[in-house]
């Protein structure tokens, strides 16, 4: 398996396939790199570079004990860029992997990347407080890290109804959507799914949101269950200089459907422009 060896020797696994301007991706928790196969094909036959990792803790990448916040994940995006020596990139990162993508331009800059996606994000900040009442409150939080404790096994495949929207009224369910996002959830280490919860939710981006100098893809479906748009790219599209925001009515967190459909589309046409 291709991986990378980080500054603390933890192993990180990428997936590269085709050639062309680079596209990376970073994928949301608890999941790993696999959750883009869809977009990394369709990105590889449309003639780019399509990249994509597990994120330290997930999938095939190494289980540190350490490491598992978010500048450590910018880190590691950044040995990724580096090690490959990726240039005039796009960066493109849904839920947690969207805060990666953004802390990763706070600390790293732009001089490798021409445009970035922030998909379903969670920047600027999901937890809610008197500054962000818009947020959700702790006790949600609070909830995801005792169901990972208790009964992480059924905890995923619970949440998985919520992040693809299946238990909305006329939802067309798949079980097999749902079990592939069980599988992947499983691989990830249970420290590192209890510390992410820390990360995901309680980061502050705004000042990194406000820093970012290149043009920036806001997509988000206005019934996210798991990141409320509310508290997340309606704020994110008023800090971000040159930001395109693209609501999807009725869409849910996890790219599903005929949203999958419309995002890719756009996709497409965002790294094209």
């Amino acid at each position: 398996m291709p991986t990378i060896t980080t500054a603390d020797g933890t192993r990180i696994f990428y997936k590269d396939w085709g050639s062309g301007r680079p596209v990376v991706f970073s994928h949301g928790w608890p999941l790993n790199a696999d959750a883009w196969d869809e977009q990394l094909r369709l990105l590889a036959e449309n003639g780019y570079r399509a990249i994509a990792h597990d994120r330290r803790g997930h999938g095939r990448s190494d289980q540190p004990w350490t490491g598992n916040d978010m500048d450590t994940y910018a880190d590691d995006l950044a040995a990724l860029i580096e090690h490959l020596d990726l240039r005039d990139a796009v960066l493109v990162g849904h839920s947690t992997g969207g805060g990666e993508v953004t802390r990763y331009l706070g600390r790293h800059g732009s001089a490798r990347v021409a445009k970035a996606v922030l998909l379903g994000a969670v920047p600027p900040v999901m937890l809610r407080s008197e500054s962000n009442p818009e947020g959700t409150p702790i006790d949600a939080f609070d909830g995801i890290r005792a169901g990972v404790d208790a009964d992480r096994s059924q905890f995923y495949w619970d949440l998985s109804e919520s992040f693809y929207g299946f238990n909305r009224p006329g939802a067309a369910v798949s079980e097999g959507a749902r079990r592939a996002f069980w599988l992947w959830s499983m691989q990830v280490g249970v420290k590192a799914a209890y510390d992410c919860v820390e990360q995901f939710s309680e980061t502050d981006f705004t000042e990194d949101l406000k820093g970012i100098d290149i043009p920036v893809l806001i997509a988000h479906g206005d019934d996210d269950q798991i990141v409320p748009i509310q508290a997340a790219a309606l704020k994110t599209a008023e800090l971000v200089k040159d930001a395109t925001l693209k609501v999807y009515p009725g869409a849910p967190h996890g790219l599903y459907g005929t949203f999958r459909t419309a995002f890719e589309k756009d996709l497409l046409e965002f790294i094209r422009g």
